[in-house]
């Protein structure tokens, strides 16, 4: 029987979205920690962290996240390790987002002229004190743009974890126009949503963008 698109399906659709962004939460927490530590390893001093850190932003970046998807969730369970859809869901955005974040964060670091490098050595400040006090501040202020629109990126490429199960934005409005065939109301829903999650966060970095004075000199 073919259901009419109506309050309780529109509600389902909108309160599915707490998924997208739970799920988006959760791969910016963990991999934002990931990708500091290879970002930081990525400027090293010791070649084999600075040969690990690019080994590892290759692969990432180099393989489809829906593999990654896939080897989580489909692969551990053959070696024994049943992980629940979300869990799986959340480890595998979370190694795709320290892949891309650590890349980005390094080339923010690294775009911090040299001089204040030499500036901070000659105050005899140690190295975790050169990044902390002089690096990091500036690095910060460089990295709000990439940094932002890989948020925005990453709440879209949630849509791929309703492949395993997880009834997040996107799978819901499949379900819903499988009970109602109406494509063109339901997915309208769905992007409207998906408007409303994007939108802001992007208004949000260009209000943090004017505070931090981004690309404005000194």
């Amino acid at each position: 029987m073919i259901r009419e698109f109506g309050t309780s399906e529109l509600w389902f659709v909108v309160s599915s979205a707490r998924w997208t962004l739970a799920l988006t939460l959760i791969a910016l927490g963990l991999g934002g920690v990931l990708g500091f530590v290879i970002a930081l390893a990525r400027v090293s001093r010791l070649a084999p962290l600075r040969w690990l850190a690019a080994g590892w932003i290759g692969l990432v970046q180099g393989v489809p996240v829906l593999m990654l998807l896939f080897l989580s969730y489909y692969g551990l369970s053959l070696a024994g390790l049943d992980l629940p859809p979300l869990v799986a869901a959340g480890i595998s955005l979370s190694f795709y987002a320290s892949g891309f974040l650590g890349e980005i964060w390094r080339g923010c670091i690294q775009s911090v002229p040299w001089q204040q490098w030499e500036a901070s050595a000659a105050l005899a400040l140690s190295r975790a004190q050169q990044y902390r006090y002089v690096v990091l501040p500036q690095a910060v202020r460089i990295a709000v743009p990439p940094t932002v629109g890989f948020i925005v990126q990453l709440v879209k490429n949630t849509s791929i974890v309703s492949i395993i199960g997880v009834v997040e934005l996107a799978r819901a409005g499949h379900l819903v126009n499988n009970a109602t065939f109406q494509p063109m109301r339901v997915f309208c829903v769905v992007a409207l949503v998906y408007f409303c999650i994007c939108w802001p966060i992007s208004l949000a970095a260009r209000w943090l963008e004017r505070r931090m004075h981004v690309g404005r000199a000194g």
